[in-house]
């Protein structure tokens, strides 16, 4: 085997999602949710000639989130209830010997030295190390296996307790909270949690099987 590899990020995202936690576990499950990639000085206006005709984009990241010391090979997904250990190969889990992840999104705008998406699910400040684009041809395979995660997740309802919030904010805050964010274990109907969405501190709790936001300030 060869030595190490070096690699350096070719830019950062500029994401509605301030945090890990409230983040959607995949891309394209939030639709409303959108983001920049801002490229380096290093990189050239030209390496973005001709991507204005395709309509999506893969996103190589980093994990930067993660420790290099925190790689595991048994992990528990989500999707499982945090019940069952998975072969880390075998899951999307940010706990990579590497630490790479992969992202598919909508295409949206080329702007002055970034990329407008949609459909993001990376955090604001992910580290990008390359940007590919989406052949249907080749990458849409109508009879693949999806494994322990063959079906959409469910959605839950979300309810506003106020109504000053309108527009792409709410959508937005309702399509991820959706997605209930919690940690499988957890089952407090009285517990309140923080997240930042589109640039809100949003306060919610999860009880009688709906999401409810208790209120949204701008962070």
């Amino acid at each position: 085997m060869s030595g190490e590899i070096s690699m350096k990020p070719i830019g950062v995202v500029e994401s509605c999602f301030g945090e890990k936690f409230g983040t959607p576990r995949q891309s394209g499950i939030v639709e409303s949710a959108r983001g920049r990639i801002v490229f380096s000085d290093e990189v050239d206006d030209e390496a973005c000639r001709g991507l204005e005709e395709f309509s999506h984009l893969w996103l190589v990241f980093l994990f930067d989130q993660v420790d290099e010391e925190e790689a595991r090979w048994l992990v528990r997904p989500p999707r499982l209830g945090g019940n069952e250990k998975k072969g880390v190969f075998a899951t999307r889990s940010p706990f990579r010997p590497n630490r790479i992840g992969l992202s598919l999104v909508k295409f949206e705008s080329i702007g002055e030295g970034s990329l407008e998406v949609s459909g993001l699910d990376l955090v604001d400040g992910t580290p990008i190390l390359d940007v590919k684009p989406y052949l249907p041809y080749v990458e849409a395979v109508p009879d693949a296996k999806g494994g322990f995660a063959e079906a959409a997740p469910v959605r839950m309802e979300v309810v506003f307790q106020f109504d000053d919030l309108e527009g792409g904010d709410r959508r937005l805050i309702s399509e991820a909270l959706s997605l209930d964010p919690r940690p499988a274990y957890h089952d407090d109907p009285e517990r309140i949690y923080g997240c930042l969405l589109a640039g809100y501190e949003v306060k919610w709790r999860a009880e009688e099987g709906k999401i409810k936001v208790l209120s949204a300030a701008r962070a």
